[in-house]
């Protein structure tokens, strides 16, 4: 019959059938899949109310010109660093603060002093140290330059400001996380110095300093914190007292997880 073909197209293989099988499958799966996103509905985004010159609105203040009494000393006891104009100026000890926390958005404003080495650092956890120091314009790759974490990770640049001028630090942390006693899991910090990245999302697991309020200022009251930390992978702030009268104006947290409270030494074992 005119324009019907002669020959009769070979049979597709079994392996073709089944392959086409799988794909129209696998599309209809996708496309059930696509459909049921359709309808489900992502969280409400929360807003956080952000003022020039203020902590955001779901920070925890631990200062801002004002009472002390959000830290204590490492022996559990007041703090005793003076404040004055709105000020804090390091005094003798550490100080360490009754917040505990795991993951965090941490903020600090600080003033070196002109003489001297201008020494103080943000001991996250009391494990990890940013260094704050009078070391502003140094090209030195010494540790103790700021912007160093402590025995860590020099600086990606130095961003410091000269002496007596207000400076910030904003960091990004990550605590480790901890099973049996032991870290398992490495934490990490991002750092930002003055408006300029200087450690970018640095690992660590175990503290190599020497200072940490854990052993340099060992008391009771810091081992009860140590112990409590192991346990719940959450710990404090500790403003460090290097003998430099540095100052401090504005300190504050934000939680990025549900893992915070005031620590208490009655329930340290909980």
């Amino acid at each position: 019959m005119k324009g019907v073909p002669t020959t009769v197209p070979p049979a597709l293989p079994r392996s073709m059938f089944k392959t086409i099988r799988c794909a129209v499958f696998v599309t209809a799966v996708c496309i059930a899949a696509s459909s049921a996103n359709c309808f489900a509905e992502d969280p409400p985004i929360k807003v956080v109310d952000v003022k020039q010159g203020m902590a955001p609105s779901d920070a925890i203040v631990l200062f801002d010109g004002g009472a002390t009494d959000a830290f204590v000393g490492v022996d559990g006891n007041p703090c005793k660093w003076q404040v004055k104009d709105g000020v804090m100026t390091v005094g003798t000890g550490f100080i360490v603060s009754k917040l505990h926390f795991r993951d965090a958005q941490i903020h600090a404003e600080f003033s070196v002093p002109g003489n001297g080495h201008g020494n103080s650092g943000l001991y996250v956890h009391g494990q990890y140290e940013m260094q704050i120091s009078n070391t502003a314009g140094s090209t030195e790759p010494s540790k103790e330059v700021i912007g160093s974490l402590y025995r860590y990770e020099l600086p990606l640049v130095n961003a410091g400001r000269p002496a007596n001028e207000w400076q910030s630090y904003d960091l990004i942390y990550r605590a480790p996380r901890y099973k049996d006693g032991k870290i398992a899991e490495p934490g990490s910090i991002t750092s930002i110095l003055n408006g300029v990245l200087v450690q970018n999302h640095v690992t660590f697991t175990e503290p190599r300093s020497p200072y940490t309020p854990y052993v340099y200022q060992a008391t009771p009251y810091t081992g009860k914190i140590l112990e409590s930390l192991k346990r719940t992978d959450a710990g404090p702030l500790y403003l460090q007292d290097h003998q430099s009268p540095v100052r401090y104006r504005k300190v504050w947290i934000r939680p990025l997880d549900d893992q915070f409270k005031l620590f208490q030494m009655a329930n340290a074992a909980e």
